[in-house]
């Protein structure tokens, strides 16, 4: 049953994916971010990094001590706002 609880829905990680993960030996947030994915989608690990510490911390016994590195942009950004930024560029050029 475990197969089917997600415990990272940007990414599709699954609390059997992250048990794998701990049993082949990634005893940190990091290293379990590396091998599962989880933490990577738009959230940038705001819904998930708590779910996945608390089973780290379930299954090895150790408290999970830093989260893992956050990749910029730290806070979601919008597309539009990104391209708006090219366009007040070549206005200030005219």
């Amino acid at each position: 049953m475990t197969a089917k609880v997600l415990l990272c829905r940007c990414e599709d990680v699954t609390l059997d994916e992250v048990e794998e993960a701990i049993a082949k030996g990634h005893r940190d947030l990091e290293s379990v971010k590396r091998y599962t994915g989880f933490g990577t989608g738009w959230c940038q690990g705001k819904q998930c990094v708590n779910l996945c510490a608390r089973v780290l911390y379930a299954r090895t016994g150790e408290a999970p001590t830093l989260p893992f590195t956050p990749r910029p942009p730290f806070h979601p950004v919008p597309l539009g706002a990104l391209a708006s930024l090219a366009q007040d560029s070549e206005d200030d050029d005219a």
